[in-house]
């Protein structure tokens, strides 16, 4: 099975001040309510070190990211002996890293000091753990909270169950989310104790020196959590439990098929592909009547549908969604439903959620996952009224609270951009005239022409903030003055996470009007070319110190075009809209052989929930999604001998690639179809409707001239 040679662990060897993708060895469903993460550490969000020999217990965890911390999270800490204390440090025990097994579907390590053999495998709501005793103590297993929240116990003897429940603040703690949790045993009830001191489960005069544990949780309810346990766990062994959740990966990974004479290339793929079906996790469940239900932060009670969080759409709306778009539409159109039932129980759309609104990062750019889903036919009228409705409010309404919605939304409709006033200014005005042309493909969508050609104008607010003179967008003040002193190295100030460098080209819907403000598609190439070029200076600008990301962006060896963070995703494929395609084909492939690795370093920067993994994938395959809200993908340079992509409509697209060498760099022909093919872009569905990409690989670039029908999309020329 592909799942077997998953190591979850890719990635994860990190600290505050450097990532390597900043991952964590999650094992889990695909898409689950909850990780399992062996924990190494106390001290921070940095719980586990992939190189470190010490096991402080198993993690239920609900961390998307370091940065974003856990919440609602139980440590199971599996010993032998009554332990006589709840100091995690000094109840902690070494294993072997080496022999220990970390999988989406199975965890496994040896605890050396208690000579036990712990083992997991879990599923969308919970899990089963199995105990090896090898020693002559008794086995326990020592529960508690993480951090401040806090933890509850009832013990139902008779049904064998630990019954806890974990408070946690949420909504700026204005509500509390509760977490229910049953841990079902196969011992008879005489045969366990709860120490109320250590919180610390014992098994005494057992017989078997094996012992499962059946965990099932809920934040819902304990019902629910008693309903989650009988419908999943109850009934099946744990090795048949296993199995099945081996079997829900296996489906996921097979949706795509590489091959290629580098095995080790073929196996690595799915280190990537695996981290693209975690996230956003289920905050859903299903009733007594199989009815989704979840519970609403914001009004404390149990509302009904679908909902999913851990999310931040700065990060994902690049590549995550329209990977699902391509693969799982139909869980794609449950977490638009999710989307709804956050702007029906917030007023806002979501920006961060973990699991409420965290406020994070600029823009509103679920704009683009919901304009993506629109133009590939996901969403029905009916809805694309209801979102169109609550984009338009969101780019023409302040919020109440600065956590929610659009910042700068004033500044948009007096002056057309964000001044400098606010911070990241460039980015914030940037990222909402795209979103305003996300709200115009609906509008258009829907025959609403004179509101789509109201944010078609909007869309073009990014004009504002362009210097002619340096080439670069420039934050400006309520005066319409550029902000002095500037440095294209510099970061921060009016830049996220970057310079102008990599900051100005975030015009993903019109780059064909961008290259007309340069002076011509020569001086747009050239602009492009001195973002390869260049030396990776920049300065630590109004941070005060060099933040993880600088750190990232300068080692990389890909200067001023490396994709260490987000904001330089799409930078590698721009190239294309200026005619030249072996730029990009040569960058984008010395990316994924370079910047990359199959160990715990795996990533040039944070991961962020799919998002990194989610460029690897597109660039292994040969196309990638530079503005979602537009059905087409930007052709680059397949990496495989052949890919093959087996669709949710029953069709299969295979993408062959000839003559493929490490030393052929560039793409002399492409067919589709069995005809030849030139243009730049690959439309969404002429991939749905299956076929074949032909793709023929030179030791020398082929120069030809392109037209403008043949050059990705650009609002600017959309009816060329």
């Amino acid at each position: 099975m592909r799942i077997k040679t998953v190591d979850t662990r890719h990635g994860s060897l990190n600290q505050r001040e450097f990532s390597n993708g900043n991952t964590l060895p999650y094992t889990g469903a695909p898409f689950g309510m909850n990780y399992f993460i062996l924990q190494s550490s106390m001290t921070s969000n940095w719980f586990f070190n992939p190189t470190l020999p010490i096991f402080q217990g198993v993690r239920l965890s609900h961390q998307p990211s370091p940065w974003m911390g856990d919440y609602s999270a139980l440590l199971m800490t599996p010993v032998t002996g009554r332990p006589q204390t709840r100091n995690v440090e000094v109840n902690q025990t070494s294993y072997n890293v080496k022999e220990a097994i970390f999988q989406p579907h199975y965890l496994k390590a040896d605890l050396l000091r208690y000579r036990l053999l712990m083992e997991l495998t879990p599923t969308t709501y919970g899990a089963k753990m199995r105990l090896t005793n090898r020693s002559q103590n008794a086995m326990g297993l020592q529960l508690q909270s993480i951090s401040e929240e806090k933890l509850t116990f009832d013990i139902l003897h008779e049904a064998k169950q630990i019954r806890l429940t974990l408070d946690q603040a949420v909504n700026d703690g204005q509500s509390t989310l509760k977490l229910h949790v049953i841990l079902d045993f196969d011992q008879d009830a005489q045969q366990i104790s709860f120490d109320t001191e250590t919180q610390t489960v014992m098994w005494h005069n057992v017989v078997s020196n094996v012992s499962e544990v059946s965990i099932s949780t809920s934040f819902i309810s304990m019902d629910q959590a008693q309903l989650n346990l009988e419908r999943d766990l109850l009934g099946v062994d744990f090795n048949e439990l296993c199995n099945q959740t081996a079997q829900a990966w296996e489906q996921h990974l097979e949706l795509i098929e590489v091959e290629d004479r580098d095995q080790a290339k073929v196996q690595a793929f799915d280190q990537y592909l695996y981290r693209l079906f975690l996230f956003p996790q289920t905050f859903y469940e299903l009733d007594v009547h199989h009815q989704p239900v979840h519970f609403d932060v914001y009004s404390e009670t149990v509302k009904p549908g679908k909902f999913f969080t851990n999310n931040g759409y700065w990060d994902t709306y690049k590549t995550v969604y329209p990977f699902h778009s391509l693969f799982l539409p139909e869980l794609y159109q449950d977490m638009l439903e999710g989307i709804q039932h956050f702007y029906q129980e917030s007023g806002h759309l979501p920006k961060w959620l973990s699991p409420d609104e965290r406020g994070l990062m600029p823009g509103t750019l679920v704009n683009a996952v919901i304009a993506d889903a629109a133009v590939k036919g996901l969403l029905s009228e009916k809805k694309l009224r209801f979102f169109l409705e609550a984009m338009v409010k969101e780019a023409t309404t302040p919020p109440a609270e600065k956590k929610f919605g659009r910042a700068g939304v004033t500044d948009m409709l007096t002056y057309g951009y964000v001044t400098n006033e606010e911070i990241e200014s460039v980015n914030q005005t940037l990222d909402n005239a795209y979103s305003d042309f996300c709200i115009r493909q609906l509008a258009q969508r829907l025959g609403e022409h004179e509101l789509a050609e109201e944010f078609a104008q909007h869309a073009l607010n990014y004009r504002h903030l362009f210097d002619t003179e340096s080439g670069f967008m420039r934050g400006k003040d309520d005066k319409g003055e550029f902000t002095p002193n500037f440095r294209a190295e510099d970061w921060h100030f009016d830049y996220t996470e970057g310079s102008a460098w990599q900051n100005s080209l975030a015009v993903f819907h019109n780059f064909q009007d961008y290259l007309e403000m340069m002076g011509g598609r020569q001086q747009f190439l050239d602009h492009l070319i001195r973002l390869a070029n260049e030396e990776p200076i920049y300065d630590i600008g109004n941070y005060g110190m060099e933040i993880h990301e600088m750190s990232e962006y300068a080692t990389s060896g890909f200067s001023q075009i490396t994709v260490s963070n987000q904001p330089s995703f799409h930078l590698p494929y721009l190239f294309a809209y200026a005619g030249k395609p072996a730029y990009t084909q040569l960058i984008v492939k010395q990316m994924c052989e370079q910047a990359f690795s199959t160990g715990f370093d795996g990533f040039p920067g944070d991961e962020d929930n799919g998002s990194m993994s989610g460029w690897f994938v597109f660039s292994q395959l040969g196309f990638y999604p530079v503005t979602p809200g537009v059905p087409e993908y930007v052709l680059g340079m397949p990496q495989f001998d052949r890919s093959r992509l087996n669709l949710p409509n029953g069709k299969t697209f295979t993408i062959e690639t000839r003559n493929h060498a490490i030393q052929n760099n560039f793409i002399q022909n492409i067919e589709l179809n069995h005809e030849t093919y030139t243009k730049l872009y690959l439309a969404h569905d002429a991939i749905l409707a299956g076929g074949q990409l032909d793709v023929k690989l030179s030791l020398l670039p082929t120069e030809r001239n392109y037209r403008l029908e043949e050059l990705p999309y650009s609002l600017k020329t959309e009816n060329n």
